[in-house]
């Protein structure tokens, strides 16, 4: 989810990223990671945005990976073959505090090649940044802050001011989900108000993946996987589901109702209604 959630509102808020990342607050528009792409390469983190004369090239990441230099040079390339007239900043973001020297990494060097890119960790980021434009105020969090509770209070304070609901509705929805990475869900839940997000783009796939994720493997993770509802109401309908088809294998064996009710927890109703649709499909 965090991926989507920094993709997200890199897309909506594109001017604000280009005021914070290009000192310029410039439109600009998607650009599909396809249209650079000789061979497929993986792009979860990735975010392409373009204007007319600069690609605004993003990756974010929660934990440093080995291979983000070879990944930032291979698509400078791409991007001087596609638009040979455009500049590229090229920007990879940390989220989480880390000790590993990869954090660290600003070049790609192979022999005579040599390409350099730019690295932001946001828990060295002055918190101040993060409040002077709406699309970021979700990443105040996860900046140089001394009480990360306190700032999400005032971030909560600055979201709720704003009258658009559809931008506090994702706002909120999408610092719930960063937040998480800092603080426990329980004191997210506490400053956030649910109300808010639940309108949001963000909380509704967060819903359906927490949703998925009941069916398939119950309760395994919390605020990231489904802020705990979409994951409950996946485990009930999964629990129901199988309570009815244990109770149809009873009926087409003649229990009695009131034995198939204690033993599936279905009441008398909902057990006439299988046995009505087992009857009806019943050859003649």
């Amino acid at each position: 989810m965090y991926d989507n959630v920094c993709k997200f509102l890199a897309e909506s808020f594109s001017s604000d990223f280009a005021t914070w990342l290009l000192n310029e607050p410039i439109a600009l528009t998607q650009l599909s990671p396809s249209e650079l792409s000789l061979e497929p390469i993986r792009a979860d983190a990735l975010i392409l945005l373009q204007s007319d004369e600069i690609v605004l090239h993003l990756e974010f990441q929660t934990r440093p990976k080995v291979d983000i230099p070879f990944r930032m040079s291979d698509y400078r390339l791409r991007g001087y073959r596609k638009f040979p007239q455009k500049k590229m900043r090229q920007v990879v973001i940390y989220l989480q505090p880390s000790d590993s020297e990869l954090v660290y990494q600003t070049e790609f060097i192979l022999e005579n090649s040599w390409h350099r890119f730019d690295v932001i960790r946001l828990w060295e980021q002055p918190t101040e940044i993060f409040f002077n434009y709406p699309g970021l105020l979700p990443f105040a969090t996860l900046s140089q802050t001394d009480n990360q509770t306190r700032t999400l209070e005032e971030v909560a304070q600055v979201i709720e001011a704003i009258e658009d609901t559809r931008i506090r509705s994702n706002l909120a929805a999408s610092t719930a989900v960063l937040s998480g990475l800092v603080l426990n869900k329980d004191v997210i839940k506490r400053i956030l108000r649910s109300d808010i997000m639940r309108e949001s783009v963000i909380y509704q796939d967060i819903l359906q993946e927490g949703i998925k994720e009941g069916f398939e493997k119950g309760v395994e993770q919390g605020i990231e996987q489904g802020i705990e509802q979409g994951i409950e109401q996946g485990i009930e309908q999964g629990i129901e589901q199988k309570a009815q088809d244990v109770a149809i294998k009873l009926i087409n064996q003649g229990i009695s109702l009131e034995i198939i009710a204690d033993a599936t927890g279905l009441t008398i109703e909902q057990l006439q209604k299988l046995q009505a649709q087992t009857e009806d499909i019943q050859p003649q």
